[in-house]
């Protein structure tokens, strides 16, 4: 059962819209979005669904969410590891349910996303899949990166590199916010990806 104030067929607090009521930008932006070849995980049952109440927002953003998302940081691995730990700080179920299977597919070894879903030491792994998970749970669990995070960080990404992991971390919270807000419903069924309350 969703909740009462829950579109059923969006699946969150907003309908879905129909492309009809757009103008022609719109109309594009909704066709990137429900395109096979190109579109985004969850097409418009997401945050790109949700993004299209505000056309003009999403014309800004969207370019800026697909450069991060494919381009940079350096490999599919290291992003998917990113959104993974911004997920689980934000407590983002949505999300996870998206980035746990695309992270496995793109190399994100199970031992690493054990250790973001259940908030495990990160003694053992990879040095880069540390430092990302520290740098997330510095960023957004304790607001403060230590001097010590930030020179790993800064060395093994470089000035260009450090600034875009972590714009690519910020975009997902900020993405969380949104899914929190208008309250995004999960799929139905077991199959779907489960990340821990709190």
């Amino acid at each position: 059962m969703l909740p009462k104030d829950i579109d059923p067929e969006s699946r969150c607090r907003l309908p879905l819209v129909k492309r009809e009521h757009l103008d022609e930008q719109g109309k594009k932006i909704f066709d990137d979005h429900t395109d096979p070849k190109g579109g985004t995980i969850r097409g418009l049952k997401g945050p790109g669904g949700i993004g299209l109440h505000s056309p003009k927002l999403s014309h800004i953003t969207r370019p800026v969410g697909r450069y991060l998302r494919f381009d940079a940081p350096e490999n599919a691995r290291i992003r998917e590891t990113a959104i993974l730990i911004t997920a689980r700080m934000c407590d983002s179920r949505f999300e996870w349910a998206a980035h746990e299977p695309e992270g496995l597919s793109v190399g994100v070894p199970e031992k690493v996303i054990d250790v973001i879903k259940h908030n495990k030491p990160v003694a053992g792994l990879d040095d880069t899949d540390q430092i990302v998970i520290e740098l997330g749970r510095e960023t957004f669990g304790k607001r403060k990166v230590t001097s010590e995070t930030y020179a790993r960080a800064f060395k093994r990404f470089g000035a260009k590199g450090l600034v875009e992991l972590v714009a690519l971390m910020g975009n997902y919270a900020s993405t969380a916010a949104l899914l929190t807000v208008f309250d995004m419903q999960l799929d139905d069924g077991p199959h779907v990806a489960q990340l821990p309350v709190g």
